[in-house]
């Protein structure tokens, strides 16, 4: 999991970082909201409802389902 310090960025995940949530471990403790899960499946990339982070899957990274 990597982060930029630009707060428009993008939170890069990989497939070992799924099922993805957030807040994310690489957060402040003092910005914490209650966890939510996201559903990355469909387009590969997810809003957090609560704060507005986005997240997306790197490149070539692969979304496997069960």
């Amino acid at each position: 999991m990597s982060t930029v310090t630009n707060p428009q960025a993008m939170v890069e995940l990989d497939a070992k970082d799924l099922p993805a949530h957030c807040p994310n471990p690489l957060m402040p403790i003092w910005s914490s909201h209650p966890r939510v899960f996201l559903d990355m499946s469909k387009t590969g990339t997810a809003k957090c409802p609560y704060c507005g982070t986005e997240y997306g899957m790197k490149p070539g990274a692969v979304i496997k389902g069960h």
